[in-house]
């Protein structure tokens, strides 16, 4: 009876007033006797509100403190504590008992609205929304509103990409929240990403046709414009920077545009008809960024501990695991014979296969796993161009004192394969360390010209960075 359902949504069973593991709300206990005294009716009243519409609402909601919707649930469970509060028990002890269960439950819920709506990782995630915002407004919106043109360069595309890996990584301790409000901010963000980019592969193309050509080129050279005005509004709406447009009329907008196109006589033109094809195409790579409005509201989105996917992945990373144990063991006997690279290949085309189904956090936990295995393919390959390599009295002294590096190099990544530790910990310092004084050596390394030294020393600073990141990876303690 009364909120069983906050129960499910979490797991576990409440603790009576006291926050659970995951700051939930306290559990409401059975009903005792006088079940149809006022008093006791008045109380159920209030689980029952709890449990139908309040309680749902609490344990969903992902906003902050200044937020419309905070402000109302705030209100309506201070009501509900005083209606508690004013309740006549008549000074009998189970009453009384029931009044103060009832009174916990719903204290329970004020804090557990706070806590989420204050807590340092709902923060971090608006600060990085925040950021993300003054970057598009000031790249994107703000040049389209003013008539020109926005110009998506490489920088802008990396920044974004930088912020989406920032907030992959924030920490959500398993409150539902909190993920779901790192998952809307990330599907939001990710569409921005896919509109702007869709927008780079169109700037190649050598439109608009002259209008010249044929009358219904002058049409939908005109839907092009329209289009471009469509897709500033849609970046500004998946980022919050349209207060006057919705996805609902953008959609219509649209949707218009198509049925325009769908009524020109093209003539059995082929070119024009390719013309209008891509400007469709254009437009239905659009709409399918604006039912973002509900989305996050479907927990098995953003709540991935049984996504099938996930569990994939995570099947994955454990067979990796132990392919890696076996690598270095037999490397650490000298053993140069276990070569799984096969194997491994295999798991690399098993995870492009996996369905992400364009949830951003799958999506980093999949990029994850294959950095695993092109570590330990990157690992097999060093050692094996070690035991192959000859050296002859030609050489020059440069490409031999790069091949110096890449051995310890080599060394280092074996333990860095095998490290298992946190950022504290005293054997990362000293990785990190080591790693970048080999950096610091392939600096110092004079070319004097030859270009095959500049060659391999440019690849041996990406091979050392590579295994920087990867160390970096290891130790960051994301979760999905």
């Amino acid at each position: 009876m009364a909120v069983r359902w906050l129960c499910s949504l979490f797991g576990k069973p409440f603790d009576g007033g006291k926050r659970m593991d995951h700051g939930g709300p306290p559990e409401p206990q059975q009903q005792p006797y006088y079940s149809q005294h006022p008093a006791m009716m008045k109380l159920y009243e209030v689980q029952k509100e709890v449990q139908s519409s309040l309680g749902p609402q609490v344990c969903t909601f992902s906003g902050l403190q200044n937020d419309r919707e905070y402000k109302r649930l705030e209100r309506e469970l201070t009501r509900l504590l005083l209606e508690v509060d004013q309740v006549d028990t008549e000074g009998k002890p189970d009453l009384q008992g029931t009044r103060k269960r009832a009174a916990q439950e719903v204290e329970g819920l004020l804090r557990y609205l706070e806590e989420n709506a204050t807590h340092p990782s709902r923060l971090a995630i608006e600060e990085l929304s925040n950021a993300a915002r003054q970057l598009v407004e000031e790249r994107v919106v703000a040049p389209q509103r003013a008539g020109g043109v926005s110009e998506i360069t490489d920088e802008l595309v990396d920044a974004l990409q930088e912020l989406v890996l920032r907030l992959t990584q924030i920490k959500t301790e398993g409150r539902v929240p909190l993920r779901k409000a790192r998952y809307r901010a990330l599907t939001r963000l990710c569409a921005v990403q896919d509109v702007l980019e869709s927008r780079t592969q169109h700037q190649t193309l050598p439109l608009p046709l002259s209008g010249e050509t044929h009358e219904a080129v002058h049409c939908i050279n005109q839907v092009m414009v329209k289009v471009s005005v469509a897709r500033s509004q849609l970046v500004a709406l998946l980022m919050g920077l349209s207060g006057r447009d919705s996805c609902a009329h953008l959609s219509r907008i649209l949707t218009e545009l198509q049925v325009e196109l769908d009524a020109l006589d093209v003539s059995g033109n082929a070119a024009i008809r390719n013309y209008r094809k891509q400007v469709v195409e254009e437009i239905n790579g659009l709409l399918k960024h604006l039912d973002l409005e509900g989305e996050g509201e479907d927990t098995r989105r953003y709540d991935l501990a049984q996504n099938n996917s996930i569990r994939e992945i995570e099947a994955v990373r454990a067979h990796v695991s132990h392919l890696r144990e076996g690598v270095l063991r037999h490397c650490a006997m000298g053993d140069l014979g276990f070569r799984p690279k096969a194997e491994l290949q295999s798991l690399l085309t098993h995870l492009d296969q996996v369905d992400t189904a364009k949830n951003p956090c799958i999506r980093e936990a999949r990029r994850r796993a294959v950095v695993e295995v092109q570590a330990i393919i990157t690992f097999l390959d060093l050692r094996e161009a070690l035991a192959c390599r000859l050296t002859g009295p030609d050489e020059h002294p440069s490409h031999r004192a790069v091949w110096l590096v890449l051995g310890s190099l080599s060394d280092l990544q074996a333990q860095v394969l095998g490290f298992d530790g946190k950022r504290a910990d005293k054997s990362y310092m000293i990785l990190e360390e080591m790693l970048t004084k080999q950096l610091l050596a392939l600096d110092a390394v004079d070319a004097q010209g030859d270009e095959m030294t500049k060659a391999a020393r440019k690849q041996a600073v990406k091979f050392a960075q590579n295994i920087l990141n990867y160390l970096d990876m290891k130790t960051d303690e994301w979760e999905y």
